[in-house]
């Protein structure tokens, strides 16, 4: 069932959008025209989260929290605006984020483009892109073409490895934004040298980025070590978005912070998992916002505002 939102400015309501009468109608299936961004839940806050341990030779810089969990060690001494978190109650529940995430990509299915080998020297509009193997960037640089569209979404599946060589850059064209860019990679990614690489990288196993990388990014492994070597990795939307969602079992309250679900302030968009039950859930916000469309996709119900 869908929720009933009621965006507030202060205490005031701006606009009121009842949508359980509307909720009985849409299917569980059904799809956005494009791809809904993967929500990351509090994972989002992590430039690098490791499940085993972090590495980290030379001047590496990571633009937002790195976390470690169920291991607890970092060794070198990498440079972060975040927090560092290791073995602790939120680099676990990030863990457990990054799951769900991970499932949730690897389980997008709706016309879906396959694709093989190497990326590099192509151009590539928005979409779901699969492969049951391994994908590279190596022949040429790979652009990623929005035309225009600041909310689209690039998604690639693939079974087994990721592979950039030296130098080689994923290229952001016609408005793309590295925060609605995801790969979901089967076992482990590596990043060459002097690359520069855009997107959420989330690995079954192990990331490597190799000396003097750079991710416009997040390098997420679910399983193993992520290591890094001089590299500066920035969290996409690190800023304090101009809402916040909170949510309750009954219209009236009371509301508190709805965990688990994700703002994107850069494609006006929020993703909410799915729920059996019904919630209510409010968006409190400084400025006046018009919800536009309400979706389902992968597992989550897609706002789009203004």
């Amino acid at each position: 069932m869908l929720p009933v939102f009621l965006p507030l400015n202060g205490t005031a309501p701006i606009l009121t959008c009842l949508l359980l009468a509307a909720a009985l109608t849409i299917p569980q299936h059904l799809a956005t025209a494009g791809e809904a961004p993967v929500g990351l839940g509090s994972a989002a806050t992590f430039g690098v989260l490791a499940a085993t341990t972090v590495t980290s030779t030379g001047a590496t810089m990571v633009d937002g929290d790195l976390g470690v969990s169920p291991g607890t060690t970092v060794t070198g001494s990498p440079t972060m605006t975040g927090t560092l978190h290791l073995g602790d109650p939120i680099a676990a529940q990030a863990q457990l984020d990054l799951t769900v995430a991970y499932n949730d990509a690897a389980g997008r299915s709706v016309a879906p483009i396959t694709v093989a080998g190497n990326l590099g020297g192509q151009t590539l509009a928005p979409g779901l892109y699969t492969s049951a193997s391994s994908l590279e960037i190596s022949s040429g640089d790979l652009t990623l073409d929005a035309s225009g569209d600041p909310n689209a979404v690039w998604i690639f599946q693939m079974g087994s490895t990721l592979v950039t060589t030296v130098g080689r850059q994923v290229v952001l064209s016609g408005g793309a934004q590295a925060a609605n860019v995801f790969w979901q990679v089967g076992s482990s990614a590596t990043i060459g040298g002097s690359s520069v690489f855009k997107g959420t990288i989330m690995a079954n196993q192990s990331i490597t980025m190799n000396t003097s990388a750079t991710l416009d990014g997040r390098a997420l492994a679910r399983n193993a070590a992520v290591a890094l070597d001089g590299n500066t990795i920035t969290v996409p939307n690190t800023a304090t978005p101009p809402m916040t969602l909170v949510s309750a079992a009954v219209v009236t309250g009371p509301y508190s912070d709805a965990l688990g679900h994700l703002l994107y302030p850069g494609t006006k968009t929020i993703t909410v998992p799915l729920s059996g039950s019904s919630q209510f859930y409010r968006i409190r916000s400084n400025t006046t916002l018009t919800i536009t469309s309400i979706t389902i996709s992968g597992g989550n119900v897609v706002i789009t505002y203004n």
